[in-house]
């Protein structure tokens, strides 16, 4: 617990909005690219593949995407956030359960509502990968009392972000996709790990 402590920057409070800030998976899809270039070939044209990996530069960990963090973390933080989880290895779904663990919350969130690049979707389908799953680096969690206002700054800003779900005072972190249902697991291992 104290090591889960250490990795969130404060605690989701119940009620508050958890509002994903900037695209799952864009470290993951950027070694994707890297690992797997000639398999994918075959699926997409070279050019898709460059700027599929040229999307975790931009977006991601590179300084221009660690200085729009930055900056999404700030605005986070004046829109009222009670705590803030920067997502990294194990993807959204690991962060996730680790920020909901530090803070002892409850959750209902939508799957289908976490903001995803179009070309990891891509990707990830082509190679038989859980994009939830993949190494996020450059993106984080909120917990906000109200997100939609935080969702519309970042949006104005060109960060992705959506409010998935609230948390309650709850056990249970139940996640929906459509009407399908589940409960949020423990961490499994990265996807990128089968790759590197």
């Amino acid at each position: 617990m104290e090591a889960l402590l250490k990795e969130s920057d404060g605690l989701i409070m119940p009620g508050d909005e958890i509002v994903v800030c900037g695209a799952a998976g864009l470290n993951g899809t950027r070694i994707l690219v890297q690992k797997q270039y000639d398999r994918l070939l075959r699926v997409f044209s070279a050019r898709f593949l460059r700027e599929a990996s040229a999307v975790s530069e931009v977006y991601g960990v590179s300084p221009e995407g660690m200085e729009k963090q930055s900056a999404a973390c700030q605005m986070a933080k004046e829109a009222g956030a009670h705590g803030l989880f920067v997502m990294g290895k194990g993807g959204f779904l690991t962060s996730l359960w680790k920020f909901c663990e530090a803070s002892q919350a409850g959750l209902e969130a939508d799957l289908r509502k976490v903001p995803v690049r179009q070309e990891t979707i891509e990707i990830c389908e082509a190679l038989n990968v859980n994009p939830y799953n993949l190494l996020s680096g450059g993106a984080f969690l909120a917990a906000v009392p109200s997100g939609e206002g935080l969702v519309s700054s970042l949006n104005r800003a060109g960060i992705m972000a959506s409010v998935i779900g609230h948390a309650n005072s709850q056990n249970a972190r139940i996640l929906y996709s459509g009407e399908n249902f589940r409960y949020l697991d423990r961490p499994s291992p990265d996807e990128i790990d089968r790759y590197i």
